[in-house]
């Protein structure tokens, strides 16, 4: 069946509903009502959080929730960008927002009071004013440095109560916001302000779930991007906690890459010279010591291989495996530390994997011949630095052999006496 298109009326002009009409006017009437109540209770935040919670039933906040949380920020409502377009009228506009408030930690925290309240009367408007925060941060530039101040310090306090996430922080990495320096300055506030109300640890962890542990670099221009750069910004702003974590999750990250790669060539069969120079230029590039890369080796050189399920006969393939990689492990264990995190590595290894419980001596012997470790770190180890890990049984299986290294330390001893 044919659907025949409808006849249009032509010559007719529709008048708008006027439901339609009157909309194009409520931002207005919501503005103006929302500004005389701020305006009436003036700075009793007591009676502005009352006055907010009663008019929620006769303003339309869901609709004008961008219209509500610019005026309470700003005091009037923000074009994009963030001027004010009431600029200038001062009927339009009110002094009783957080712009206007005192600079200080405590008259900032009351102010956050006020959303806090709002926010669990109107649940609804959670993620409205997330979106706020959010766009608020876009405009920094618009904002004076005494304004922007303060709402660094309302998102440092609303972030420690948890009343926003920390995923509002991606607007500072805005290249506009980036390149003039805005973003690290606001950054610096925001988290003193967030210090303050929670602790370093809480901090960082907030910072880990959103996923912006590993961008704050990005809050400083390409060329300053360093850790080095960071750390003394932040240092010298009283944040070294910021900076400390930094590092930490800089190392983590390089580590895991590197063990990544080493795996890669690993696999390869790269040969071990390649391999060697390859760890030096990465150690020397981030920075890396050389007690955290031995561990390193270590995992990757026995990630390498698929280990035989019997007992019987995996010593004889690790040994044959591990001699191959001892002058690659040898390189990197040239200070006393580096050899004690190997045998602690190898301690832990034999004892996770059951098969290789019989196997420790072997390996800790094969090392001491191929000059991985020396008598002295694994008499060290055999006294005071090994892990709880099956202590005895790999005590008990080295006793023998620390007693044969003592003897020989002593004859030695004896002989250049004697000399």
């Amino acid at each position: 069946m044919n659907k025949h298109q409808k006849p249009v009326l032509t010559g007719q002009r529709f008048k708008t509903r006027k439901r339609d009409e009157k909309e194009k006017f409520e931002p207005t009437v919501f503005r103006d009502t929302l500004v005389q109540g701020l305006n009436e209770a003036g700075d009793d935040l007591e009676a502005v959080a009352k006055f907010l919670d009663s008019t929620g039933s006769r303003l339309d906040y869901r609709r004008y929730a961008d219209t509500l949380f610019d005026i309470l920020v700003a005091g009037s409502m923000l074009a994009p960008g963030g001027t004010r377009i009431d600029d200038g009228d001062k009927t339009k506009m009110t002094n009783h927002c957080v712009f206007s408030a005192n600079e200080d930690h405590e008259t900032i925290r009351n102010y956050a009071q006020v959303f806090n309240k709002l926010i669990r009367r109107y649940k609804y408007l959670e993620k409205a004013f997330e979106d706020e925060m959010k766009k608020l941060l876009l405009f920094l530039k618009a904002f004076s440095e005494a304004e922007q101040t303060k709402l660094a310090m309302l998102s440092g306090i609303l972030l420690g109560n948890g009343t926003l996430p920390a995923t509002i922080l991606t607007s500072l990495f805005t290249d506009s916001l980036v390149k003039e320096g805005i973003a690290a300055s606001f950054a610096v506030k925001l988290f003193k302000a967030w210090m303050a109300e929670k602790d370093a640890n809480s901090v960082t962890s907030s910072l880990r779930k959103a996923n912006l542990d590993k961008r704050l670099l990005e809050l400083f221009p390409a060329n300053r991007q360093s850790v080095d750069h960071f750390a003394k910004y932040f240092t010298d702003a009283g944040l070294k906690e910021l900076s400390d974590f930094l590092r930490v999750q800089q190392s983590l990250g390089t580590r895991k890459e590197l063990q990544k790669e080493l795996q890669e060539r690993l696999s390869q069969e790269c040969p071990i010279k390649e391999v060697v120079l390859y760890v030096k230029e990465e150690m020397k590039r981030n920075d890396l010591p050389e007690t955290a890369v031995i561990g390193l080796l270590w995992t990757c050189i026995m990630n390498a291989v698929e280990w035989n399920k019997k007992e019987e006969l995996v010593a004889e393939q690790a040994l044959k495996h591990l001699k191959q990689y001892a002058p690659l492990l040898a390189v990197f264990s040239s200070q006393g530390q580096s050899e004690l995190i190997l045998l602690q590595k190898v301690q832990e290894y034999c004892y996770d994997n059951i098969h290789f419980m019989k196997a420790f001596q072997k390996i800790v012997v094969l090392f001491y011949k191929a000059d991985v470790l020396s008598e002295e770190a694994i008499l060290k180890w055999y006294k005071e630095a090994h892990v709880a890990k099956g202590k005895s049984v790999f005590l008990d299986q080295m006793k023998k052999f620390v007693e044969w290294l003592q003897n020989a330390e002593e004859e030695s001893e004896s002989e250049g006496e004697e000399n």
